[in-house]
């Protein structure tokens, strides 16, 4: 599931990559805390994360995009912004 916003400019996407450092834990709150998701959003997110190396995990403006990113890269996730 991917949170979305209205788009007004150009549409951009962060990226979520998998790492072995974090735990299920440690990215499921970050996901609530940068997405304002439900757990159980958060935990299937991190799920496939898991599963397939990486996941979309925000569809917005590239502000948006950014202050979501830096949200994650505070406990050191590894993101990325596609357009």
């Amino acid at each position: 599931m991917v949170a979305e916003e209205t788009m007004i400019g150009l549409p951009a996407k962060v990226i979520l990559y998998n790492d072995e450092i974090h735990t299920f834990d440690e990215v499921i709150h970050q996901l609530i805390k940068a997405i304002r998701c439900t757990s159980a959003e958060a935990e299937g997110i991190a799920f496939e994360v898991d599963t397939r190396g990486l996941a979309s995990v925000f569809e917005g403006e590239l502000d948006s995009c950014l202050h979501v990113s830096s949200i994650l890269e505070e406990i050191a996730l590894h993101t990325s912004i596609e357009f």
